[in-house]
């Protein structure tokens, strides 16, 4: 088939979950012709998303907050506690939202309601065409990249988006060079109800393997986020739901009563990603195909949402939205944030895994001058809050 007989449109967007979703709609609204590869559903597992302050607004510009109100809860404080067992535990510190003018920091949700709602915006937007299909076949060329696969004609995307996860067919097509590394951690998430209210608080419990967090949700009911070594992992999960909600219950020393598991569990192994640069030959990566790192102060989501507004902004006038004035337009916005927050979130991380006399001191002290000095914790909120897209 000759390229004038391909099909042809302005973004194709490979992945279709939370983040492939935004930057369909995002894009979408700004006049371009996109198309959206994948099946947008999102597994009913337990895992929910902290959408901080900015990526909420991003959210609200996108015209989905009316969908995702009811089934979001506003986290109002945020509370760390030490227990760890260290000799110089600190006592818990809490940052209060009221502190920076704020509501809420941001809103807990689950991640497939999240991408439903999303979803049923995307199929009712006729400037977005949803092909939920694979691409196995990602060929770049000097006016366009080719994408091909099962159940599709071939087509030409001036620009292709890989948000495609961890393993992304669209990054390697782009001969972009990624680094990984695996923690001995699995993260094991749950939604509970519990007896007492939580009070619009996240509290993230930091021990030895990692935190243990559990956030509001609409009601009686939090998500839980547990990282373990993985044999510890393995025995927990192996729990039925009722042995599972004691151990939490337990790990959580009863902070919310009695929980009771509501629904499907999961387990994910933990680990990191970072990539060499965020864009080459018509190709951008967002989201997991550009960045992965432990589920610590909410950053995931939060900075793939940021990448969509980042390259919103350099495809701002493009006439060539895959021209190299906007790759490179946008892998300069993206280099800075997501380094500084990749390496903060590795080393928290990789402090709570030690048992080192001056990683311990470290921590202590940050979680005492936290507790003690009112502008450095509001300075801390403020920079934790640009995890979202304001």
């Amino acid at each position: 088939m000759s390229s004038q007989q391909h099909e042809q449109v302005d973004i194709a967007i490979v992945g279709a979950g939370a983040v492939g979703l935004a930057a369909a709609l995002a894009l979408a609204a700004d006049g371009w012709q996109v198309a959206l590869f994948g099946k947008p559903t999102a597994p009913r597992d337990g895992r929910t998303v902290a959408l901080l302050d900015g990526s909420w607004r991003f959210l609200d510009g996108l015209g989905l907050l009316p969908a995702l109100e009811e089934k979001a809860a506003p986290l109002a404080v945020m509370r760390l506690v030490d227990d760890t067992g260290s000799l110089f535990r600190q006592p818990p510190v809490e940052f209060q939202a009221s502190e920076v003018g704020l509501e809420a920091f941001g809103w807990n949700i689950e991640n497939a309601e999240l991408v439903a709602a999303m979803a049923e915006l995307a199929e009712a937007n006729p400037a977005i065409r949803i092909l939920p299909h694979m691409v196995s076949g990602i060929e770049p060329g000097e006016e366009a990249v080719t994408l091909t696969g099962e159940g599709f004609a071939p087509l030409r995307a001036r620009l292709v988006v890989g948000a495609d996860g961890r393993q992304s067919r669209v990054r390697a097509a782009a001969k972009i060079p990624a680094r990984d590394w695996a923690y001995p951690q699995v993260a094991l998430t749950a939604i509970l109800s519990h007896r007492r209210e939580h009070r619009e608080t996240s509290t993230e419990f930091h021990t030895r393997s990692g935190p243990c967090t559990l956030v509001p949700l609409p009601g009686r009911r939090s998500s839980l986020v547990w990282l373990l070594e993985p044999g510890e992992a393995e025995r927990v999960a192996a729990l039925d739901d009722a042995g599972f909600a004691r151990r939490v219950e337990q790990q959580t020393h009863s902070l919310l009563g009695a929980l009771k598991v509501e629904g499907p569990r999961g387990r994910v192994p933990m680990g990191g990603l970072s990539v060499e640069r965020f864009g080459a030959g018509r190709m951008a990566l967002i989201g997991e195909a550009a960045h992965v790192f432990p589920p610590i102060g909410a950053q995931g989501l939060n900075l793939g949402l940021r990448d969509v507004a980042a390259l919103r902004q350099a495809l701002d006038g493009a006439s060539d939205p895959g021209g190299d004035e906007v790759i490179a337009a946008y892998d300069k916005t993206r280099q800075t944030d997501v380094r500084l927050r990749t390496g903060a979130v590795d080393a928290l991380n990789r402090t709570l895994l030690t048992d080192l006399l001056p990683a311990d001191l470290l921590r202590g002290a940050g979680l005492l001058a936290l507790s003690r000095i009112g502008p450095l914790r509001r300075l801390v909120m403020r920079q934790g809050l640009a995890g979202g897209t304001g």
